[in-house]
């Protein structure tokens, strides 16, 4: 039975998330897994890249082939270069950095326009009619 670790596909059309699994390469793309061993999500920036690195190692070890596309997520978390014992072990995952946290301003530092009641509008727009019509007559 041949082994693969490759990408099991989730999401809604044109947002695609992605299972890394090890499955047999006879199965459907979407089949039964053997075993799940990470996520990766390319639509967020950066990409979200999370493999178990135990069980990767473990499945590299006992001769699961990764598909292309797996074998470069691997390249990047540093497993790949993990199992074949080469330089570059901690890899080149880009994390998200977090948010600032909110902090709500204080009351005197932020300047807020008056409140506008539609009765006190109301009230400020008829004197201001008068004093037009009033202008207008004596003339």
């Amino acid at each position: 039975m041949a082994v693969k670790i490759r990408l099991k596909r989730f999401g809604k059309m044109r947002a695609p998330h992605y299972r890394i699994v090890v499955m047999d390469s006879r199965t459907k793309r979407d089949g039964r897994a053997i075993e799940e061993i990470g996520l990766y999500n390319p639509m967020e920036e950066p990409s979200f890249i999370k493999v178990e690195s135990d069980r990767a190692q473990y499945w590299l070890s006992v001769g699961a082939q990764p598909t292309e596309q797996v074998a470069a997520i691997l390249k990047i978390t540093g497993d790949w270069q993990k199992f074949k014992g080469i330089d570059g072990q901690e890899g080149t995952l880009k994390v998200k950095q977090p948010k600032e946290a909110f902090v709500a301003p204080t009351k005197g530092s932020v300047i807020l326009p008056e409140a506008v009641t539609p009765k006190k509008a109301a009230a400020d727009e008829a004197p201001a009619s008068e004093e037009s019509t009033e202008a207008t007559e004596a003339e």
